[in-house]
């Protein structure tokens, strides 16, 4: 027996199949229900997060899921293209940052960048790899780093603590 979930759209539809019948359409389910208990409503569609990654099918899926949850979301590459968003745009209300990139600047480097410049921006990092780095201070908590792997509701959750803060 094959059970399975199909994003359509907003909305996914549960299949289930039998070893040769075809797969039959059960209900769906808005995935709103899901997240909507990720993001205090009051915080729905008015914090913009900077998502901060090079590998392009890690930041996708993390950005779609933030939108999904209800933030604004931007997304850069490496962090000269995190500066130059942070600068273009109106409100960033948190980075979240891988701490490994390509550059002259990694995670940890963009980190002090923005205490430096925007100190009321909290920054969420995250890696499987410190290089034995000792993580910037904020982040020796454990409230403002993630290790990978990590789920997508753990982010949200973080990102919602942060910004309640």
């Amino acid at each position: 027996m094959l059970t399975g979930c199909v994003r359509i759209s907003r909305e996914i539809a549960v299949l289930h199949s039998v070893s040769g019948v075809p797969a039959h359409y059960m209900r769906p389910m808005k995935m709103v229900s899901f997240f909507s208990g990720l993001v205090p409503v009051e915080q729905r569609h008015m914090q913009t997060v900077l998502v901060v990654e090079d590998e392009t099918m890690v930041r996708m899926p993390i950005a779609e899921f933030l939108r999904d949850c209800g933030y604004n979301v931007l997304e850069a590459g490496d962090a000269s293209e995190a500066i130059a968003a942070m600068e273009a745009a109106e409100q960033v209300n948190l980075v979240f940052s891988d701490v490994r990139m390509p550059g002259k600047m990694d995670g940890f480097g963009l980190a002090e960048w923005f205490e430096a410049h925007y100190p009321a921006v909290p920054v969420l990092l995250t890696s499987g790899y410190n290089g034995g780095r000792k993580l910037p201070l904020p982040a020796r908590t454990g409230s403002r780093f993630i290790p990978k792997p990590y789920s997508q509701t753990q982010v949200a959750r973080h990102i919602a603590d942060l910004l309640a803060a």
